[in-house]
């Protein structure tokens, strides 16, 4: 089959004229990947089956590996050995049963299906599953690494479990969760990161009446700002959304207010005005809002400058949530301590109670979408064939020009 692999010898390629002041393009000449002839998916066990991918979104994560994008800071990363290469990433995949394996069981050859992409204790054949998987909470799994499926946390990371960036995948059927038939392909296909945000937003909610930022307006920023919109319609929310189609979608999606990143004592200015807190001086750097009237920021972004902006204009208790991960790097954080705030990591998603009912977060996704609650189509702006891969990650390094959001691998 036909797959795009990385942790291999780069392919050949020469960047396009503007390389020089885009290090994302000049990344994308030197990363290790190719497209490549490689051995069939094969079921990885006798309960696994054979899927073939129909559309594979490419998420943050891919793209910050594919373009060599997590900082010149500080390289340690402690989840460094819940990984293996080589790698065929695409885990935001909408695929269709062709191959049983033996022992499999609950789905049907031409079922089509969205990846739920965790490699937990189910998939990995461990009996008794751990008090994670038990809690519905798959993404905390502690078998990541336990045989004979080779390490890693999801498709795509896993040297065996090769994932939507190649013609054919595995999965395990515990990983598949049906589309209906009136779901398109293109809907379906956002419903892993509006699972992550979904994750995010429930198990930190903001309160009746609230006020929420959202840092950051890529996919999990729309995806949250989506959420917050269907779910807490009395909860008023402002967006830092880095390019003018990003903030488009915001504002198309109902933020409140939505602001560019770039001058930070100017958002501080403004949002300390929308929410009511007053601004307090410190003898250099930003203002911190004292009292301050923003109760929950979701940080889809991740980095030192955004999380310095969260912690000083949330209100005394309120919650810093980070979904986005970068490289760390120094920030001033006493008003992390002086506010008592609680600093909580959001880690993808699992079952997830919405509305009274625990389901997964997918199955949520997809129920919400069949009955017309929720529509992020406008998010899928661009489509490529797997042939054109490069062009698909030129599109996303240079997403200031090409208004990117998200964007897909089509294998239809």
């Amino acid at each position: 089959m036909k797959a795009l692999v990385f942790g291999v010898d780069p392919e050949p390629w020469t960047a396009p004229p503007g390389a020089a002041s885009n290090r994302l393009l000049g990344n994308l000449a030197i990363t290790p990947m190719r497209l490549m002839d490689v051995e069939d998916a094969r079921p990885l066990r006798p309960d696994w089956v054979v899927t073939r991918p129909l559309l594979a979104g490419i998420c943050g994560s891919d793209s910050k590996m594919a373009l060599l994008d997590f900082g010149e800071e500080d390289t340690d990363n402690a989840m460094a050995g819940l990984c293996s290469f080589p790698q065929v990433m695409g885990h935001e995949v909408v695929t269709e049963v062709v191959a049983l394996g033996p022992d499999a069981e609950g789905v049907e050859i031409g079922q089509r299906m969205v990846l739920n992409p965790w490699l937990s204790c189910a998939p990995r054949g461990v009996s008794p599953v751990c008090p994670s998987c038990a809690a519905g909470d798959y993404s905390l799994c502690h078998n990541f690494t336990a045989g004979p499926i080779s390490a890693g946390i999801h498709t795509g990371v896993s040297s065996d479990a090769t994932g939507g960036y190649a013609e054919l995948m595995p999965a395990h059927p515990a990983m598949l969760f049906p589309v209906p038939g009136g779901v398109a392909d293109e809907d379906a296909v956002l419903a892993d990161p509006f699972a992550v945000s979904l994750h995010a937003v429930t198990r930190h909610p903001p309160p009746a009446g609230g006020k929420a930022l959202v840092y950051g307006a890529g996919a999990l920023g729309t995806t949250t700002l989506t959420i917050l919109q269907a779910l807490y319609p009395d909860v008023e929310v402002g967006v830092i959304a880095r390019f003018d189609a990003q903030a488009a979608l915001a504002k198309s999606f109902g933020a409140t207010i939505v602001l560019p990143p770039d001058d930070r004592l100017g958002i501080i200015e403004e949002l300390a005005r929308w929410s009511g807190g007053r601004l307090v001086l410190g003898t250099t750097g930003l203002p911190m809002c004292h009292p301050a009237g923003v109760d929950v920021v979701y940080d889809t972004i991740g980095k030192p400058e955004t999380l310095e902006v969260g912690v000083r204009l949330l209100r005394a208790r309120g919650t810093l949530v980070k979904t986005g991960f970068h490289a760390p790097g120094r920030w001033e954080w006493s008003p992390l301590y002086f506010k008592e705030i609680s600093w909580v990591g959001s880690n993808a998603f699992g079952i997830e109670e919405v509305e009274g009912q625990r389901r997964h977060g997918i199955e949520h996704y997809l129920d919400l979408v069949a009955a017309g609650r929720v529509n992020l189509r406008p998010m899928l702006t661009h489509i490529f064939r797997l042939a054109e891969w490069r062009e698909a990650f030129v599109t996303i390094a240079t997403q200031g020009d090409t208004g990117a959001v998200k964007v897909a691998i089509d294998h239809r």
